[in-house]
Formats: structure tokens, C-alpha cells, sequence
């Protein structure tokens, strides 16, 4: 994987959004893969990108960050461009069109009912083997304070399920998974996103 070219072949060169949460991992497991990571803050950021990644973190304090910096309107921007999107955990929650808790900034990129620390708080994060569509064995997914989707749209693919709780899904040119994919070893995540999210010509 690393080394990996772009449909202009060069290195992908993704964005992952710095303005809170554990974006830095993101960087460095993108570096590993021979992408070319680009700390996103302001919209002029988002120029030449072929991706971003929002991270986890707190979703209503990310998405505040996110409307008085103006990076709201520019990633759902981006994406109805072309670009690709893939949110994890906080970033899961700011993809949905819709939540059942009080009301917060959304992207609604993704047709999708999130149920926000739908796992419970901090104490009760956990770890699990997870079966996910298209991988060849299971992924452990970390979930802290961790998301689900109640509810999708049409046109959204379940890629992961505990106890019928959606936890990663994918509509065309966004990717969501409600754990980090970050915080282990397992790059496959990460890959799929460089390969099958940014490399597609699909929109949701």
C-alpha cells in the first residue's frame, strides 16, 4: 500500500480536520501508507485535497469549531465536489443528516440517524472484533464514548453491526465508523479509504 498513487499519479494527499481531537494519528498511519497528510484548519486548506478526515473527538465542541471557522459549509462543500469524506466517531456524528439528542452543528453528508455516546460515556468504552463487509477477517474496533446509527437511508451500505447497531457504513464518496480505526495497528480502515472511498467517481 505504501507509496500508493492517485488517479493523477501522485500520492494521495489527504486532509485530516486539526481543530480538536486525536487528528495526529490519523497523520501518522497516512504517512505509514505513502499518502501525504495536510493538517486542515481554515477552507483554503481544503485546495488540492483528495480527501479528509474528520476525527474523533467532541462532537458538538468540533462542530462549533467547525461553523465559526467556516469549515461547516466548506467540507460539505468539498464533498458535493467530489471529494471524499470519512468521519470517525465525533466525525460519524457530524456526517448524519439528523441525531436524536439535542440539536448540534451536522454536515448532513450521510442519510443516516446518529445516536450520539449511544455506547455510554468514557467508563464504559470497550473494544470488539468486528465483522465488516469486504475484510477478509475481523477488525477490533476502540470504542470510546462511541456513536451508532439508529437508522440509514437509502443508498447508505452497512459495512459493520453490533446487535443490529450500525457502527461503519458507506454511501458513494463518505465512510463513517463509529470507533478508531487510529488508535490500533490495523491499517485496513485507512486503506480502504485511500482505495475504494477516494478512488471512486460515487457521490451519496
Amino acid at each position: 500500500m505504501a507509496g500508493r498513487r492517485n488517479g493523477h499519479g501522485e500520492r494521495p494527499r489527504i486532509g485530516v480536520l486539526a481543530l480538536q481531537g486525536d487528528f495526529r494519528e490519523h497523520i501518522q498511519i497516512l504517512e505509514r501508507l505513502g499518502a501525504e497528510p495536510v493538517e486542515v484548519r481554515r477552507p483554503e486548506d481544503l485546495q488540492g485535497l483528495d480527501g479528509v478526515i474528520i476525527p474523533g473527538g467532541e462532537s458538538t465542541a468540533i462542530g462549533n469549531l467547525m461553523v465559526h471557522s467556516g469549515m461547516l459549509d466548506a467540507i460539505r462543500s468539498f464533498f458535493y465536489q467530489g471529494g471524499a469524506v470519512w468521519g470517525t466517531c465525533a466525525g460519524m456524528v457530524l456526517a448524519a443528516s439528523a441525531t436524536t439528542g439535542p440539536s448540534q452543528p451536522l454536515l448532513g453528508i450521510m442519510s443516516a440517524l446518529v445516536e450520539r455516546n449511544g455506547f455510554g460515556r468514557q467508563v464504559h468504552s470497550f473494544e470488539a472484533d468486528l465483522e465488516v463487509k469486504g475484510f477478509d477477517r475481523p477488525f477490533r474496533g476502540v470504542f470510546i464514548r462511541a456513536p451508532y446509527f439508529e437508522d440509514v437511508g437509502p443508498g447508505v451500505e452497512v459495512l459493520a453491526e453490533i446487535d443490529g447497531r450500525v457502527v461503519a457504513a458507506r454511501a458513494g464518496k463518505v465512510l463513517v465508523t463509529a470507533f478508531h480505526p487510529e488508535l490500533t495497528d490495523d491499517t485496513r480502515f485507512h486503506e480502504y479509504f485511500l482505495r475504494e472511498v477516494c478512488g471512486s467517481d460515487e457521490r451519496s
